[in-house]
């Protein structure tokens, strides 16, 4: 029987071959989307989930509590680790990771810049990060030892083996030994690095991070597992190291100051990294929830599309129903004979969405920085395809089998088939459905797209246009005065600054600040960057009383601080008045207009500058000159600083990369709402040729009768257009709470205008329009004898 249905759904296929195609491609393009977003979803859920020791691995938060707010952060004290580790036994490893450098390789002619960490001994005993040639225990534990990875060993040194007690020179003066190699970290890592370096060797070349009031690295530990092999409770673990910071750092209390360690599953922390006034609100698993959702959408828009379809046939099968009735085919039968066809198309479909998804996999991949790959030795890949094939050939099939194995044989061999109204209302809904889906996607799609315009089109406060920046390694930083001189006499050059981050990152953070009149119990968190002489002019942001000079001798104590730091400190006129940062006292002789000191997710914080070295250069280039700076900059870097790659980079390109999960998101979004359309009208196409082929007979006599082409169309269109805007009228208010959600994580956000929702509404309108009027233009053009003499 099973190979009978088969039969008769590959005949039904091949005599209906229009139908048969917009139904296969329809369900195709709904498959080949979500397939994709599933990939995309399993990816995500796979990030640092692959390490052994995944269920004991905590990451350490700090919860601070000053000026009457809360925030939390998984900067710590880089002394941390090695205390936690000696104090609680319920730990079993901790580690220290530091920051990410970037940071000149030499060995033999070999010259090359590789991206790293600092990290605590325990590193290789706690995550797995499998060791090529070394051991755990002593791939880390001297300040002269490096591990590379895989990759480097052989582009250095030709293989791992040959790789290990080998030299490097990093910066052009600081020996290491290589103690071990490592693979080279998986895509799906969240850390990523091909070198690490003693955390020992980061203390000798930074004493600043031994002071426990810092919380510039962070902090990772491992909990012991007990007999059983159940790991310590970190409910418990987490109650009692709560406070322990209070015992390393007693002045925090006399600051006004409370920092609460806890904890973050370290599997948990990639998709769970957003914090809200210090307790944990979301992150990346937003977006996997909203792409799962997308999903799921456009494959019932797809199902729906089925459904519509088949329904407009389903005239043309009432008789073959009616006689295999008569012949005693019950309704089970029939049941499985409609759904069993709908197998056949959906598998059919599935096959066009693998190959299409295969064929997309590169520049999907290339648009949101995976690395995915179809997993045919995977089972879950293979339960997903099956519950997807299921899913959308039961889902289809459905409602066409219910609906015609319920068709009254009598009726339906006596002649022409009616449909009843809870019928016609049904598939109405179903339309409404399709389409206010298709409004939450355009909508959602407008707003994401005018946000990101919005971030990337504000002004900031400090011109990025002709500004790039360079890292002041090797001979750049003690020759920078030189440096500086020299370049501002080339061609193309406007002005050269340097300082500790970038405008818009790396940026350290303080509450040790003092002025006269400070209440002794608030404690304000400023952020602070060392500077250079023109910092203000380079960055072309106004400024109150003065920049830094060479003419003030004094300005070496001295700060600049920005507007918002002025309005926390409580200075009506800040110019020449007093202040101290850790423990040194100078005078404010700037205020700095209020500019973006990282993403728009974050209000604007006080911030105070201060006179000294940086290890970012940055220079501004002449309007129109920049191929000419770049010039000067490259020749005047390889002649100063010869051992060193000449490297830069764009303040435009910095600035894009605070926004790159926005950026991703609002093109799929593009794709998918593009997508979700499509499919709808597909839906919509096959309920228009329908409802044509219900009233053939009606539109004939009113030909008949003298009606126009136009008023035949506009019949036939205005009952469909009533539908839109009644899944306008619904989607709307959902859309707008939605993307309402969505813009709460911005400081500074677009309004969601009324205007948004009139435009969205009329494309809808407009798109369905169009693929309305084909159907009713075709059924109006018919000759009308021909419409009333068929059955």
């Amino acid at each position: 029987m099973l190979r009978n249905y088969i039969k008769i759904a590959w005949r039904n296929i091949a005599h209906n071959k229009s139908f048969s195609t917009i139904n296969i491609l329809g369900l195709a393009l709904g498959m080949a989307c979500s397939l994709l977003i599933g990939l995309w979803i399993q990816d995500e859920f796979s990030v640092d989930a692959y390490h052994a020791n995944g269920p004991q691995l905590y990451k350490v938060m700090e919860r601070q509590f000053y000026d009457g707010k809360v925030d939390a952060g998984d900067g710590t004290p880089a002394l941390l680790a090695d205390e936690l580790k000696k104090e609680f036994p319920e730990i079993a490893y901790a580690a220290t990771l530091s920051w990410e450098e970037d940071r000149t390789f030499s060995v033999g002619d070999k010259l090359n810049k590789e991206k790293g960490r600092a990290v605590g001994s325990d590193w290789f005993k706690m995550f797995s990060v499998p060791l090529l040639a070394g051991t755990a225990e002593t791939a880390l534990n001297a300040p002269t030892k490096i591990a590379i990875s895989r990759k480097l060993a052989q582009n250095y040194f030709g293989s791992p083996q040959l790789a290990l007690g080998k030299s490097i020179r990093i910066g052009g003066k600081d020996d290491y030994q290589v103690s071990a190699v490592f693979e080279d970290v998986p895509a799906n890592s969240s850390e990523t690095y091909d070198y690490l370096l003693s955390w020992q060797d980061l203390l000798k070349r930074n004493e600043w991070l031994k002071d426990w009031g810092t919380n510039a690295l962070q902090t990772r530990i491992m909990l012991h597992n007990d007999r059983n092999g159940v790991p310590a409770d970190p409910g418990r673990l987490e109650a009692k190291m709560k406070s322990f910071l209070k015992s390393r750092n007693p002045g925090m209390a006399k600051k006004g100051l409370d920092i609460q360690l806890f904890l973050q599953p370290y599997q948990d922390a990639y998709l769970y990294s957003n914090f809200k006034s210090g307790y944990q609100d979301g992150g990346r698993i937003e977006y996997v929830r909203l792409f799962g959702i997308v999903a799921v959408f456009i494959l019932l828009i797809a199902c729906i599309n089925f459904m519509n379809l088949a329904t407009a046939r389903s005239v043309k099968r009432a008789r073959e129903v009616g006689v295999r009735k008569v012949v005693g085919a019950g309704r089970g039968l029939l049941i499985g004979q409609f759904v069993g066809e709908a197998m056949v198309l959906t598998s059919i479909a599935l096959i066009i969405a693998i190959v299409v998804v295969w064929l997309l996999l590169p520049t999907f991949n290339s648009l949101t920085d995976k690395h995915i790959t179809f997993r045919f030795t995977d089972a879950t890949f293979w339960l997903m395809l099956l519950g997807m094939t299921l899913i959308t050939g039961l889902i289809s099939g459905s409602y066409p089998a219910l609906f015609l194995s319920s068709l009254n044989p009598i009726r339906v061999l006596k002649g022409a088939v009616r449909f009843g109204s809870g019928a016609r209302l049904f598939r109405q809904g179903l339309v409404v459905f399709q389409f206010a889906l298709s409004m939450l996607l355009i909508i959602g799609t407008i707003v994401v797209y005018r946000q990101i315009n919005f971030i990337q089109t504000k002004n900031l406060g400090f011109d990025r246009d002709g500004m790039l920046y360079v890292s002041s390694e090797g001979e750049l930083g003690p020759k920078y005065n030189t440096f500086k001189d020299e370049l501002l006499r080339m061609p193309g050059v406007q002005s050269v600054t340097r300082m500790q981050g970038t405008p818009t990152n790396g940026f350290g953070s303080t509450g040790n600040v003092q002025w006269p009149g400070k209440d002794p119990s608030t404690s304000i968190q400023f952020q602070f960057s060392t500077v250079d002489y023109d910092f203000t002019k380079t960055l072309k942001v106004k400024v109150s009383g003065r920049d830094f000079s060479k003419d003030f001798g004094a300005d070496s104590a001295n700060f600049l601080i920005n507007e918002t730091a002025a309005r926390r400190i409580g200075y009506r006129e800040p110019i020449g008045k007093p202040l101290t940062m850790w423990g040194k006292p100078g005078t404010i002789v700037g205020v700095i207009a209020d500019y973006h000191q990282s993403s728009m997710h974050t209000p604007i914080e006080p911030f105070i500058a201060k006179l000294g070295d940086g290890q970012i250069i940055i220079v501004r280039t002449q309007p129109g000159q920049t191929k000419q700076a770049l010039a000067s900059l490259e020749t005047l870097a390889q002649q100063m600083n010869p051992k060193f790659p000449f490297q830069y980079r764009f303040a435009d390109e910095a600035f894009q990369t605070l926004y790159r999960s926005e950026t991703i998101v609002g093109t799929l979004a593009n794709y998918f709402a593009f997508l979700a359309i499509f499919i709808s009208c597909l839906g919509l196409f096959g309920l228009a040729a329908f409802m044509a082929e219900q009233r053939t007979k009606e539109i004939g006599v009113r030909k008949v009768l003298g009606a126009s082409v136009t008023s035949v169309v506009t019949l036939l269109s205005q009952d469909f257009l009533k539908l839109v805007f009644v899944a306008i009228v619904i989607s709307s208010p959902v859309a707008w709470y939605a993307m309402s959600r969505w813009l709460q994580d911005y400081a500074y956000k677009i309004d969601i205008e009324w205007w948004v929702f009139a435009l969205s509404g009329l494309l809808a309108i407009a798109i369905a329009l169009l693929t309305i009027s084909f159907q009713s233009i075709k059924a109006a053009l018919v000759n009308p004898v021909k419409s009333l003499r068929s059955e």
